[in-house]
């Protein structure tokens, strides 16, 4: 059989076009739930636990999908924006039947998606896809007022994934002496990176970490801003002096800096020609995918 959405990474298009659209994914929800519960013996609802990156209409189709798993009988964990990873441990470990993660990866804001994988963090099989696409054509009725499912805010998602991603360093690991340049690309990692790399003493400056739901992706890993944060790093130990400098010295630069929870956090905005420059670059870009 032929799978009509599903394709090798999930579903994934253009928000507003269909497949991408709210009233698709309350129909995905229903259909993925119904293939949980046909089996599901326990009295308790089998559950799943939905993540998302930083896209604006990751809010639409997390509310979507929520309406139609619910319907369904089936339980939903929600994340909020959380790194695809973070998404297929937190399934495990909640036990969860599978892990839903409403993400486009690296393609641009407006576009949008889902995947769909098992508790082990791995891509669902095809007959199940088959099964949910065949269900989508049914239509939904929803189960009985006392049967639906419930939908939980996990607050502690992020500090639960952060415990993870410390306990895999060895704890003889000495990182005191690195400088990095983190680029959070304004996705999914843009909270959970910066908190890991200060966790292990890693001296950072974290570069496109502030996601508005338009940006994502926007100028990431741009050569041009990271050649300026190496400045920084191996230049000047006080950012607010080269701040200063760069506002003396080129008037065309917009550049502002900010200092909290340990963590310097750069904006780049115009770029001076003068500064176009090669330096060796150690670079540490933290996924959207």
């Amino acid at each position: 059989m032929k799978r009509r959405f599903f394709g090798t990474d999930g579903i994934r298009g253009k928000t507003g076009q269909h497949p991408i659209t709210p009233d698709f994914f309350v129909k995905l929800g229903f259909a993925a739930g119904k293939v949980l519960t046909e089996n599901h013996k326990s009295k308790v609802n089998p559950s799943v636990v939905i993540g998302k990156d930083t896209r604006i209409s990751g809010y639409m189709f997390e509310s979507a999908l929520e309406a139609g798993f619910s319907a369904a009988g089936v339980d939903t964990y929600l994340t909020g924006p959380l790194p695809t990873p973070g998404i297929a441990y937190l399934t495990q470990e909640l036990e969860s039947e599978i892990g839903v993660s409403i993400t486009a990866s690296h393609n641009p804001f407006d576009d949008n998606g889902v995947k769909f994988f098992t508790k082990n963090g791995e891509k669902i099989s095809e007959a199940m896809e088959e099964k949910i696409e065949a269900l989508m054509d049914e239509g939904i009725q929803s189960v009985n007022p006392d049967q639906l499912g419930k939908a939980r805010r996990l607050d502690e998602a992020q500090e639960r994934y952060i415990r993870f991603c410390l306990n895999t360093v060895p704890k003889n690991f000495n990182f005191r002496k690195l400088k990095i340049v983190l680029d959070c690309a304004h996705g999914a990692t843009y909270q959970v990176a910066p908190k890991v790399f200060k966790a292990l003493g890693i001296q950072t400056v974290v570069i496109n970490n502030q996601p508005d739901g338009l940006n994502i992706n926007l100028n990431a890993s741009n050569s041009e801003k990271l050649v300026l944060v190496l400045l920084i790093l191996f230049s000047f130990r006080d950012a607010k002096k080269f701040e200063h400098f760069l506002a003396t010295k080129f008037s065309n630069l917009s550049l502002s800096v900010n200092n909290s929870d340990g963590v310097t956090s750069i904006s780049l905005n115009k770029i001076s020609d003068s500064l176009r420059t090669t330096l060796p670059l150690m670079i540490f870009l933290s996924s959207v995918i």
